[in-house]
C-alpha cells in the first residue's frame, strides 16, 4: 500500500511502515509542510496514496467520501503524543487486516479501530 504521512506524525513512523512493506512518503518530504488541507488534499488524490493523520478534518465523509479516495486513517487517542501515536499505528497495522482498508475512512481510537468503506448506490 502507498501511504502518504502528514507532518502531524513523527518522522520515525517512515521505518517502521517501510519495514512492515508500506510505499511511504511525507507531508514534509514533499515540501508540503504547513498547507492548508485544501491544498495537502489534491497533492495525496494526485500521488493516489492513503492518508495517515491526526487532523480530524480529514475525517468528515461529507467532505472526502469513502470510495472517492485511496483512504484515510485519523487518529483520535486521548494522548496524542508521537510515541503513543507511533505505538498505537505499528499495533494496529501489525494486527489487523488492512488490505480492506483502500478507499475506506478508518478511525483509530485508544482501543478501537473502526473502517468505513464506500456504500454501493441502490438502483
Amino acid at each position: 500500500m502507498r501511504v502518504k504521512l502528514d507532518e502531524n506524525l513523527p518522522e520515525r513512523l517512515v521505518p517502521i511502515l517501510v519495514e512492515l512493506g508500506y510505499d511511504v512518503d511525507t507531508v514534509v518530504r514533499e515540501g508540503l509542510k504547513g498547507a492548508k488541507d485544501d491544498d495537502l488534499w489534491p497533492a495525496v488524490q494526485k500521488a493516489e496514496r492513503f492518508l495517515i493523520t491526526k487532523d480530524l478534518g480529514f475525517s468528515d465523509v461529507r467532505r472526502y467520501p469513502p470510495g472517492t479516495h485511496r483512504g484515510i486513517m485519523v487518529f483520535r487517542l486521548s494522548d496524542d503524543r508521537s510515541a503513543v501515536v507511533a505505538q498505537r499505528l505499528e499495533l494496529v497495522l501489525r494486527g489487523e487486516t488492512v488490505e480492506g482498508w483502500g478507499g475506506g475512512l478508518v478511525i483509530v481510537t485508544d482501543h478501537k479501530v473502526r473502517v468505513r468503506r464506500s456504500h454501493p448506490k441502490p438502483d
